[in-house]
């Protein structure tokens, strides 16, 4: 018989791989606060490979004890010792033990995988790029010869900021600005570690819907956040709508892989709030956010 507490976990596990990215994936309210959604997706993302991790493990070790230091105690010192446990071991509770570490390995594999491949695709992208890309007067990036109107930054120990000469010519000055604050965002907010950890869970779990709605949701949420920082600093009442002229023009211009683009996410989204931004949030409603997400990892944890 499982453990209430492994069924628990495990009926945790499947609401965060199934139900709740697609209720938070449809929530409105993500749209008005992105920062209190990111907290929440990462939550999701971190308590969801500890629920399906821990409840393995709980039933796994069951016969050794209650708690896991404790079966984790009695099960060392039934190697080392040849102690037996309280109750008897079954061919499932090796199982468990097996997959859990499976799993784990897997999880933290992928993600380290992750890392290193996107940090190489990133470094021969940057080498690429400075020799063909020049300062540009006036404005703190580098200009790479294009027709296309294009915008990116590749993050990193030596980010870089990137605009086609196409879109230098198309926007004035105000919007290239615009763009510039964007980019800036992403670099100063690490935006690059917040999309990593579903990256992961996208190529770790390629047949769990849910890992794509997570991606998407969180690529679009760190591009909303990008336009609210970039907003703060853009000075006049027009900011809104320089700044969705100048991610309309860069729509087209894509990015290299690893690289966060101007015109990335859903346009027609970013666009709408810009130019009819939502009412914020209550006060009261980012601490709840954040609380529900610390509550969120604590409780498998």
């Amino acid at each position: 018989m499982l453990p209430l507490s492994a069924l628990l976990l495990g009926l945790l596990a499947f609401a965060l791989a199934w139900p709740v990215p697609v209720v938070l994936g449809r929530a409105a309210w993500t749209r008005r606060d992105p920062l209190a959604a990111l907290v929440c997706w990462q939550a999701v993302g971190l308590a969801g490979g500890l629920s399906i991790i821990g409840a393995l493990l709980v039933h796994g070790l069951s016969p050794w004890g209650g708690s896991l230091p404790e079966a984790w105690w009695a099960w060392l010192r039934h190697w080392f010792t040849g102690a037996q446990p309280a109750d008897p071991v079954r061919g499932d509770h090796w199982v468990a033990q097996t997959l859990a570490a499976v799993l784990a390995l897997e999880l933290v594999g992928v993600l380290v995988l992750s890392l290193v491949r996107t940090a190489r695709t990133r470094a021969r992208h940057r080498a690429l790029l400075e020799l063909l890309v020049d300062p540009v007067p006036g404005v703190d990036a580098r200009v790479l010869e294009s027709p296309v109107p294009a915008a990116f930054c590749i993050p990193g120990a030596r980010p870089l900021l990137v605009l086609s000469s196409g879109m230098v010519a198309e926007l004035a000055p105000g919007e290239l600005a615009a763009v510039v604050a964007h980019e800036r965002a992403h670099l100063a907010e690490r935006h690059h570690l917040l999309l990593l950890p579903f990256v992961a869970w996208r190529e770790a779990l390629p047949v769990l819907p849910a890992a794509d709605r997570a991606h998407d949701a969180v690529r679009d949420l760190v591009e909303m956040r990008a336009d609210d920082v970039a907003l703060r600093s853009l000075a006049g009442a027009s900011s809104r709508r320089t700044l969705a002229k100048a991610i309309v023009a860069a729509a087209d211009g894509g990015a290299p892989r690893g690289a966060l683009a101007a015109g990335g996410g859903v346009l027609t989204t970013r666009v709408t709030r810009l130019l009819d931004p939502p009412a914020p949030l209550p006060r009261w409603a980012r601490p709840l956010a954040v609380g529900s997400a610390v509550a969120l990892v604590a409780v498998p944890t």
